[in-house]
């Protein structure tokens, strides 16, 4: 029960976090001249155009691993291709990060609320939203920014290093979900993403 009841309230923070990171991904690839997601509709708030059913379900029964459908991109548009994939990567998780400081600003505004009894019924589940609202975009743009393709901190890396290096990066792609997978089974990810949650809550006073 309290498995579902935790679900309930994490599942429409959830959807907004994942809506934004794959629309600033298209957006900014439109911005810098590839209009593909503009033309299959993935510039848009609807997170049913996001959402992967496998990768949903995946999050939903482990509560740690998930994904969403991703935004497509063709480089051949681009006027720097290298450098502007970078771009292009960066923008989900900084949007990520933007949306845990926008929760964190009504996070403090609801904190400081003064109500009474009965309407806290129904503000303590919004403020518990709104908390796991910061949790859950800290980890989601954290954990895109794990250096390994084809998460966007892979994309990033083979963007900065030199084409012989990032050719070589960019091979393991097929092979990264393996790879993280390992990662997660044997608490690395947990041991690295955690205590950076940790420690952005505590900057943001969440």
């Amino acid at each position: 029960m309290e498995w579902i009841q935790r679900l309930i309230i994490a599942l429409p923070v959830l959807l907004i976090a994942i809506t934004f990171h794959e629309l600033a991904h298209g957006y900014v690839a439109y911005r810098l001249g590839d209009p593909t997601a503009k033309n299959q509709g993935r510039l848009t708030l609807n997170p049913i155009k996001h959402l992967d059913a496998l990768g949903t379900l995946t999050l939903i029964v482990t509560q740690i691993i998930g994904w969403a459908k991703p935004v497509p991109v063709d480089y051949r548009y681009f006027a720097n291709p290298k450098r502007d994939m970078m771009w292009v990567a960066l923008a989900g998780p900084a949007a990520n990060f933007t949306l845990a400081c926008v929760f964190a600003v009504i996070f403090h505004a609801m904190k400081d609320m003064q109500v009474s009894a009965d309407a806290m019924v129904y503000v303590h589940p919004i403020f518990l939203m709104v908390q796991m609202g910061v949790i859950i975009n800290l980890a989601l743009g954290i954990f895109n920014l794990i250096p390994i393709p084809p998460l966007d901190g892979g994309r990033i890396l083979v963007s900065l290093l030199p084409d012989r290096q990032a050719y070589q990066v960019a091979r393991i792609e097929p092979y990264g979900f393996f790879i993280i997978l390992a990662l997660l089974f044997f608490g690395g990810t947990q041991k690295v993403i955690w205590p950076l949650i940790q420690t952005f809550r505590l900057l943001l006073g969440v």
